[in-house]
């Protein structure tokens, strides 16, 4: 499979695993199917709704964890050591996979495979891709073709199961899609536009035609400068921009401050690296998005209510 590619063998002292090899066996021998190990719980969620009933599917981090400076623990190892094939992100999203994955000899996807990426275009970062894919609805439905493509070399037996599922999940984001479109389009020019604190939405703004404006590019510099918050109030005052927005892991507190000087509304928080827990707003991707897309449209003046 061209998605495919074997990396370096397991190089981690056998004591370092002991004392978590015992509860992943344990896991196993109650639990036959095939293990695929995500990065992050999102990937993890839209990879359950492709693999049914067929895989077993787990994330490294946990439930409201910041991916991007997330530091890998021996026992992260041991569990991807027993995988049977590991999803990431890519676009550089996770800085420390790379590392992470010369460690263990298994199976390793990159499920944003075939989207366009959008460079960020300022600061630090700039020239790089932006790795915030799947906050496009339309990006994941390439999520899913590249992991049916991979379940389906890893389970060959259950594929056109992967095939079934796949197709019947990417309805759905392409009516959240519709849903967001739709929204907006009934919006002045100048509230078609989404700022916020991280720069997380350039693949959602660009798909629904919305204009991006973010304090900072990525949350490991979410340390917001004089500067940049300048550059915010600036752009919310000379747009008369009507909502601005936060993310769920890192403080609003940059963003307030936008709020105070220039009168506009801090229209929500939005949720992006991380679901929340089952009882919480966004347990899955299609809640995340859809909370999203909704708190976007309410705020800016689109939505129903």
């Amino acid at each position: 499979m061209r998605h495919i590619r074997l990396l370096l063998p397991l190089a981690l002292a056998a004591g370092t695993l002991s004392g978590c090899g015992a509860a992943i066996e344990g896991r196993a021998a109650d639990d036959g199917r095939p293990v695929v190990l995500t990065t992050f719980t999102v990937l993890a969620d839209i990879a359950e709704n492709v693999a049914g009933e067929h895989l077993r599917v787990e994330s490294i981090t946990k439930v409201g964890a910041e991916i991007h400076g997330y530091e890998p623990t021996p026992g992260d190892i041991a569990k991807a050591s027993e995988a049977d094939l590991i999803l990431d992100n890519g676009l550089n999203l996770e800085a420390w996979f790379g590392q992470f994955v010369e460690s263990v000899d298994v199976p390793h996807v990159v499920v944003s495979d075939g989207v366009e990426p959008i460079d960020i275009a300022a600061d630090a970062y700039a020239g790089t891709p932006n790795p915030h894919a799947w906050m496009s609805p339309v990006n994941v439905q390439i999520y899913v073709d590249n992991m049916v493509e991979a379940f389906s070399e890893l389970d060959p037996e259950h594929a056109s199961d992967f095939e079934a599922a796949g197709t019947a999940y990417q309805a759905e984001l392409q009516e959240v899609q519709d849903e967001l479109v739709d929204g907006l389009s009934a919006l002045p020019e100048n509230e078609r536009a989404l700022a916020t604190c991280e720069g997380a939405f350039s693949y959602l703004a660009r798909d629904a035609g919305l204009t991006e404006r973010y304090i900072w590019p990525v949350n490991a510099e979410q340390q917001a400068t004089p500067q940049q918050i300048a550059g915010m109030i600036e752009f919310v005052e000379a747009g008369d921009i009507p909502a601005v927005f936060c993310e769920s892991t890192v403080s609003d507190k940059p963003m307030r401050q936008v709020v105070e000087a220039t009168g506009a509304a801090f229209g929500g928080t939005l949720y992006v690296d991380s679901l929340s827990e089952a009882d919480g707003p966004v347990p899955t991707y299609l809640d995340l998005i859809r909370y999203d897309t909704r708190i976007i449209l309410d705020a800016l003046g689109g939505g129903d209510a």
